[in-house]
């Protein structure tokens, strides 16, 4: 076998660097984004597109945006990208499915984006059992506008108008959307996952592409909810925000795929 060159770090290389490889996904567009350090949301933009190329899907993918921070990416997708107003997403997403049913139509929302703006919308898309995929990106705050609470905050958790912490006494209680979700006829595919580890975003990649699989073969509505960090909201450090959202978010929040029709299905077979 044959043995590597020793590097030696007390001079400078003899041989420039260069690039082995270009490990930019295939529909995210080169550049730089905007967002803070540490945020968890280009890691599940990344994981969402990287599942639309993997199964096939690009031609046929129209993504719908709500408005938050990571509308940062609707002009550096490689896919059909529509902007909706704030929370109108799944019924956006409704119309374009209904128009072209071929399409893998799917909303990319956050908590105050969707939970808060547009609770209804989502509810309703997912009674109705539309073919469509929504992905909702929740950190707890509504962090374009200053990091606010909202309706997905949880108890205890400091916002820029909850500085001593979320109270139900003054603010109510969380809103555990997945779980609602799941208890809709019309959903065919609940799971909530997360982006502040490797081994959390692998599990967030099978549960997009799951939910994908899903719509294209029409068996009702998808949703996929995954928890992102956002140490500037959050009012920490960058390195503390992974182990924050576990004992915070997580905690209330919890991880993993709350329905699957098709399994359900194959479990009452047995």
């Amino acid at each position: 076998m044959r043995s590597l060159p020793i590097l030696l770090t007390d001079q400078s290389p003899t041989v420039p660097a260069h690039v082995v490889d270009d490990f930019t996904p295939p529909l995210i567009l080169p550049g730089e984004h905007h967002l803070c350090p540490g945020c968890g949301e280009p890691a599940a933009m990344r994981s969402a597109v990287e599942m639309i190329d993997e199964l096939g899907l690009t031609r046929r993918a129209i993504a719908v945006f709500g408005i938050g921070c990571y509308t940062e990416f609707s002009g550096g997708l490689d896919v059909e990208v529509l902007q909706a107003l704030h929370g109108r997403a799944p019924s956006l997403a409704t119309g374009v499915k209904r128009a072209k049913p071929e399409s893998i139509v799917f909303t990319v929302q956050g908590d105050g984006d969707m939970v808060n703006e547009g609770l209804q919308e989502v509810i309703h898309s997912a009674a109705r059992g539309e073919n469509i995929t929504c992905v909702l990106l929740n950190n707890g705050v509504f962090g374009e506008t200053g990091g606010h609470m909202t309706a997905t905050t949880v108890l205890g958790q400091r916002t820029k108008n909850t500085l001593e912490g979320r109270d139900a006494a003054r603010h109510g209680y969380p809103i555990l959307i997945s779980d609602i979700l799941s208890r809709l006829e019309g959903s065919a595919y609940v799971a909530r996952g997360a982006t502040n580890s490797a081994g959390n975003v692998s599990r967030t990649r099978r549960m997009l592409k799951r939910a994908f699989e899903v719509q294209d073969a029409r068996l009702g509505f998808s949703f996929v909810e995954i928890l992102t960090m956002c140490p500037t909201g959050w009012f920490i450090e960058t390195a503390e925000a992974p182990d924050y959202l576990t004992d915070n978010l997580a905690a209330v929040h919890s991880l993993g795929v709350l329905k699957d029709v098709t399994t359900a299905a194959t479990e009452s077979a047995i």
